[in-house]
């Protein structure tokens, strides 16, 4: 890990904020403490020169964000959802920010230390969404191969916090609560746990947290992938994912923050792109020709911005796969997985 973040016993208040994303949901898919808490890891500013938000930022923005002292903690293991000869898969809670996020947790079999990943998942309703749903084939595949895997529910989902406002905010607060997985495994006193090597791995939507992930702390982890992401620009999620569908809360969002033409200070500030100078992790981005939810012209989009910015950045397409990915899956988590061998070093 290249920057180790320093522990220290921090008190964060909740923030209602989060990233609209993709309609096509992932596969489907508490319990006991194991122990007194650890004292929340908290984020150590990166010595770089990106850009910077301004002072006083917008709360619903990206330097909103970058501003906020982030913390995540208490990781806590809950009971055994599922045991294979491979790894333990277990109902997880931690705290993000004031808030508690449930999750999964998948524990290879063996000796640790283990790298660890924490996992995004893509858009599924709160409503019908159960713990651990999505990226089902990536959990399972991951941890059989020696990864530590937390797969965060997000807030508002299973039995995470809730969060009134998030849906207005853009879903902003999906970034937190990555966030807060990230610094819950580091700052756990798990030995199966290496909180110095992390990965990020977001799909669809999670694509978008994990874009925003990478700007707002850059040196959180290794290294990140995303699979099939939305786009990096919000205005074009909500006017694909919401306005075309009729989606009431658009005029809620319009009303809190205004429309692109009638703000777009704030709608360029809620993108990642305006401030992809910031990320130091290299990046791979995988995206099928043939996805209608999600179009590659945007992961192509989103590439050259972080190449313009000098970025490491790798985008693979997959000709003819759709969003889901299909026949050509097992390939690209062939190269997934060279991909965090080099950089979870």
């Amino acid at each position: 890990m290249r920057l180790l973040r320093d522990v220290a016993s921090v008190g964060a208040g909740m923030v209602l904020v989060a990233v609209v994303g993709c309609t096509g949901g992932d596969g489907a898919d508490a319990g006991t403490s194991t122990g007194a808490a650890p004292p929340a890891a908290t984020r150590t500013p990166t010595p770089t020169t990106p850009s910077s938000p301004s002072p006083a930022a917008e709360p619903v923005s990206i330097p909103g964000l970058i501003e906020r002292e982030h913390t995540g903690s208490n990781l806590k293991l809950g009971d055994v959802l599922t045991r294979t000869t491979a790894y333990t898969r277990y109902a997880v809670t931690y705290e993000a920010n004031g808030l508690t996020i449930s999750g999964i947790m998948n524990i290879p079999t063996g000796k640790g230390p283990f790298p660890a990943l924490v996992l995004a998942h893509g858009y599924i309703d709160p409503d019908v969404y159960t713990t651990g749903r999505g990226l089902a084939r990536e959990q399972d595949l991951l941890a059989r191969n020696g990864y530590v895997v937390l797969h965060t529910d997000y807030r508002n989902h299973a039995t995470s916090d809730k969060d009134p406002d998030n849906d207005v905010n853009l879903r902003l607060g999906y970034t937190e609560d990555v966030i807060g997985a990230v610094l819950a495994l580091r700052s756990s006193t798990r030995p199966e746990i290496d909180g110095e090597r992390i990965g990020l791995l977001g799909r669809s939507m999670g694509g978008g947290v994990t874009y925003n992930t990478l700007v707002v702390e850059p040196g959180l982890v290794d290294a990140a992938v995303v699979f099939a992401p939305v786009s990096s620009r919000p205005a074009e999620n909500v006017d694909r994912f919401q306005r075309s569908e009729g989606d009431p809360i658009v005029a809620e969002i319009e009303a809190a923050h205004g429309t692109p033409e009638q703000n777009p200070k704030f709608w360029r500030e809620v993108s990642p792109m305006t401030y992809a100078d910031r990320v130091t992790e290299p990046l791979l981005i995988h995206h099928g020709t043939a996805d209608d939810t999600c179009p590659i012209t945007w992961s192509r989009q989103t590439t050259a911005a972080f190449k313009a910015a000098g970025k490491d950045v790798q985008l693979k397409e997959y000709k003819g796969e759709s969003h889901a990915f299909g026949p050509q899956w097992p390939a690209s988590m062939d190269t997934t997985m060279a991909f965090f061998a080099k950089h979870l070093r």
